[in-house]
């Protein structure tokens, strides 16, 4: 009986220590030139998206990065190091399309024509982008901070463009 007592603790134990953990620093946390952004990562949609985004926050790859992308009415992109649109981490990703619909504050990851050339360039929708589902892997939603995406300056580059200050993970 204390064998079992023991074990079913100890079971316990895990289930909470992990239930937790799948709960914990699911959050991107965007301080930009025009305030902050909270994503909510969604890792039951793409979890080797939200780990590499995790990885490169973690490793202050966005810090200091532009917006170098930002068309009103349709998307704000960033995540590139060298402000051209064409840099990246150098680690591409596998594609991991859904059907999640792509409506106001959707994250989605950037490519090129490839579907597998995912890398470190991400966009954030400034309205519903139903074109889009399907064809590029959502990996977040914006949670709050929407009116500081609104806020984004536009442009192809623009001519004085925004930045993320920092890019963290939190609880």
């Amino acid at each position: 009986m204390r064998i079992f007592l023991t074990a079913l603790t100890g079971a316990c134990f895990l289930i909470m220590t992990n239930t937790a953990n799948a709960d914990s620093g699911q959050t991107l946390l965007l301080e930009t030139t025009k305030g902050q952004i909270e994503i909510k990562m969604l890792p039951e949609l793409a979890p080797n998206h939200v780990a590499r985004i995790t990885e490169l926050a973690n490793s202050g790859f966005y810090d200091g990065v532009i917006f170098h992308r930002v068309i009103p009415g349709f998307m704000a992109q960033t995540g590139d190091p060298d402000g051209t649109g064409m840099g990246g981490s150098g680690q591409k990703l596998d594609a991991e399309f859904t059907d999640y619909q792509y409506q106001v504050g959707t994250v989605g990851m950037a490519r090129a024509m490839n579907p597998n050339s995912g890398d470190s360039q991400f966009f954030i929708c400034f309205d519903g982008c139903g074109h889009l589902t399907g064809q590029y892997t959502v990996w977040g939603q914006v949670e709050r901070g929407m009116e500081n995406v609104y806020n984004i300056t536009p442009g192809e580059p623009p001519a004085s463009p925004d930045q993320i200050i920092s890019a963290k993970i939190i609880d």
